[in-house]
């Protein structure tokens, strides 16, 4: 699964952009073979006076955490490149913001501390994940 917990302040996104961020998060992970319903975004809207950086409250600004559980990176190559995918993801909604400080890091958590629906998700690329990808639902296998 990945998760991607947005924190940002107020106005940054409409309703149709966060919907349109979380669908282009959605396609990307299903573009690399992983179940759609892995992907969940969270929007989390913090008032500027409780978002800080470097000691300032930020008026405008965004802290993306992206935690990474069904696949991870097996080197530095394939980090930074994963790195620049979310880079590229990113910038469309971003880029044309001015005054805006965004940033984002991803982390890797052991799969074998995952369910989903109290199931443990299957082996990835199994036949028994390409079903959960294909029904777009947990099952039990």
């Amino acid at each position: 699964m990945p998760l991607w917990t947005i924190h940002h302040t107020p106005g940054l996104f409409s309703d149709a952009e966060k919907q349109e961020l979380a669908s282009r998060v959605a396609d990307h992970y299903e573009a690399i073979g992983l179940p759609r319903f892995y992907a969940v975004t969270v929007f989390q809207e913090t008032r500027p006076e409780n978002f800080y950086v470097g000691g300032e409250p930020a008026d405008a600004g965004l802290r993306i955490v992206i935690d990474h559980i069904a696949r991870h990176n097996t080197d530095s190559g394939s980090r930074r490149r994963t790195a620049q995918w979310i880079n590229r993801m990113l910038r469309p909604h971003l880029e044309n913001r001015t005054g805006v400080h965004w940033e984002f890091h991803a982390d890797e958590t052991s799969e074998e501390l995952w369910m989903i629906n109290g199931l443990v998700p299957p082996p990835g690329g199994s036949a028994e994940e390409k079903a959960w990808a294909k029904d777009n639902a947990a099952s039990p296998y």
